[in-house]
C-alpha cells in the first residue's frame, strides 16, 4: 500500500469520518494505492443486508464483483464537486486515488462515488441535493 503519510482520519461535515490531508497535495498527484478485498458474484447481494453496503465499490469488468478498499480506500466522501478521483485497476487488485485539483493542507479529500468527477447522477443515499 502507497499512500501520503500525511493522511488522517477525522469527523466530517458530511457526516461520519472522512479522509483529509495535513499537507498541500498538487493536481495530478498520486494519494493513495488501496488493495482491496475482492467478494465474488454471489456475495454482492449478501453485502447489501450488511454495514459494508456503504462501504464496498462495484469491482471486474462487467460490475457483478464487488470491493472492499483497504487502507483508507472506503473512508474517502461523496462530492459532486470532488477534488480527487479513483481507478479501479483490476489486474493489481487496488484503487488508486489521485488529486484532480490542488488540495490544502486541512482540506478533506473528496471523490465522486459515481466513477467519473463530471458525473452528477444521484447516489444510493442523495435526497436530490448536488
Amino acid at each position: 500500500m502507497q499512500r501520503i503519510p500525511s493522511l488522517f482520519i477525522a469527523p466530517s461535515d458530511l457526516g461520519g469520518r472522512g479522509v483529509f490531508t495535513g499537507e498541500p497535495i498538487e493536481e495530478g498527484a498520486l494519494i493513495e494505492i488501496c488493495p482491496v478485498i475482492v467478494l465474488p458474484e454471489n456475495e454482492l447481494e449478501v453485502i447489501h443486508g450488511t454495514f459494508l453496503h456503504d462501504y464496498y465499490f462495484l469491482w471486474g469488468d462487467e460490475q457483478k464483483e464487488c470491493a472492499i478498499a483497504l487502507g483508507n480506500g472506503s473512508l474517502y466522501n461523496h462530492s459532486y464537486q470532488p477534488n480527487a478521483r479513483y481507478l479501479l485497476d483490476y489486474e493489481h487488485n487496488t484503487i488508486d486515488f489521485y488529486g484532480i485539483k490542488n488540495i490544502e493542507a486541512g482540506e478533506e479529500i473528496l471523490v465522486n462515488y459515481n466513477g467519473e468527477p463530471h458525473l452528477q447522477g444521484r447516489v444510493w443515499f442523495d435526497g436530490g441535493k448536488r
